[in-house]
Protein backbone atom coordinates (compact mmCIF):
# COMPACT_ATOMS: atom_id res chain seq x y z
CA UNK A 1 0.00 0.00 0.00
CA UNK A 2 1.07 3.37 -0.90
CA UNK A 3 1.60 6.35 1.19
CA UNK A 4 -0.64 8.30 -0.63
CA UNK A 5 -3.44 4.55 -0.39
CA UNK A 6 -2.48 5.04 3.21
CA UNK A 7 -3.72 8.75 3.84
CA UNK A 8 -6.67 8.38 1.37
CA UNK A 9 -7.47 5.14 3.97
CA UNK A 10 -6.99 7.91 7.12
CA UNK A 11 -8.79 10.41 5.78
CA UNK A 12 -12.04 8.23 5.04
CA UNK A 13 -11.81 7.25 8.33
CA UNK A 14 -11.46 10.90 9.88
CA UNK A 15 -14.79 11.60 7.69
CA UNK A 16 -16.63 8.12 8.93
CA UNK A 17 -15.82 9.13 12.92
CA UNK A 18 -17.24 12.66 12.31
CA UNK A 19 -20.23 11.58 11.10
CA UNK A 20 -20.43 8.97 14.04
CA UNK A 21 -20.12 12.21 16.57
CA UNK A 22 -22.39 14.49 14.58
CA UNK A 23 -25.34 11.86 15.43
CA UNK A 24 -27.84 13.39 17.33
CA UNK A 25 -27.38 10.20 19.71
CA UNK A 26 -24.07 10.91 20.35
CA UNK A 27 -24.80 14.56 21.11
CA UNK A 28 -27.26 13.47 23.67
CA UNK A 29 -25.82 10.98 25.44
CA UNK A 30 -22.52 13.77 25.84
CA UNK A 31 -24.90 16.22 26.95
CA UNK A 32 -26.18 13.67 29.49
CA UNK A 33 -22.76 12.39 30.86
CA UNK A 34 -21.55 16.05 31.17
CA UNK A 35 -24.22 17.46 32.98
CA UNK A 36 -24.36 14.66 35.63
CA UNK A 37 -20.72 15.18 36.09
CA UNK A 38 -21.64 18.67 36.33
CA UNK A 39 -23.77 17.91 39.32
CA UNK A 40 -21.70 15.34 40.91
CA UNK A 41 -18.62 17.32 41.05
CA UNK A 42 -21.20 20.65 42.53
CA UNK A 43 -22.27 18.37 45.21
CA UNK A 44 -18.70 17.37 46.61
CA UNK A 45 -17.62 20.97 46.13
CA UNK A 46 -20.63 22.17 48.27
CA UNK A 47 -20.56 19.03 50.96
CA UNK A 48 -16.40 20.22 51.34
CA UNK A 49 -17.65 24.04 52.47
CA UNK A 50 -16.54 25.22 48.82
CA UNK A 51 -17.17 28.64 47.10
CA UNK A 52 -17.05 27.64 43.40
CA UNK A 53 -19.33 25.91 41.00
CA UNK A 54 -19.44 24.48 37.85
CA UNK A 55 -21.41 27.16 36.25
CA UNK A 56 -20.98 26.67 32.20
CA UNK A 57 -20.15 23.14 29.95
CA UNK A 58 -18.90 24.33 26.45
CA UNK A 59 -19.20 20.65 24.15
CA UNK A 60 -16.79 20.25 21.03
CA UNK A 61 -18.00 17.94 18.96
CA UNK A 62 -14.79 17.12 17.32
CA UNK A 63 -11.64 14.77 16.98
CA UNK A 64 -11.86 13.97 19.59
CA UNK A 65 -14.52 15.42 21.10
CA UNK A 66 -14.37 17.58 24.72
CA UNK A 67 -15.83 19.12 27.28
CA UNK A 68 -14.91 22.09 28.73
CA UNK A 69 -16.36 23.52 32.63
CA UNK A 70 -16.82 27.20 33.15
CA UNK A 71 -16.48 27.79 37.58
CA UNK A 72 -17.61 30.53 39.15
CA UNK A 73 -18.07 31.97 42.87
CA UNK A 74 -20.85 31.62 44.85
CA UNK A 75 -21.97 34.16 47.13
CA UNK A 76 -20.96 34.32 50.68
CA UNK A 77 -22.52 31.42 53.37
CA UNK A 78 -25.08 30.98 50.64
CA UNK A 79 -26.84 34.18 50.91
CA UNK A 80 -27.55 35.42 47.04
CA UNK A 81 -26.48 39.13 47.22
CA UNK A 82 -29.49 39.83 44.10
CA UNK A 83 -32.31 38.93 46.68
CA UNK A 84 -31.00 40.72 50.22
CA UNK A 85 -32.54 44.15 50.29
CA UNK A 86 -30.47 47.06 52.03
CA UNK A 87 -32.28 48.41 54.76
CA UNK A 88 -33.65 51.89 52.41
CA UNK A 89 -35.05 49.39 49.75
CA UNK A 90 -37.43 47.77 52.69
CA UNK A 91 -38.94 51.01 53.89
Amino acid sequence: MSLLDKAKALSNRVVEKTVEFSSDEMIADTIIKAVDKQEKVNAILKSRGSNYRISSLNLEMGIPPSVSFGIRRVSEAGVNKETVKTPLERS
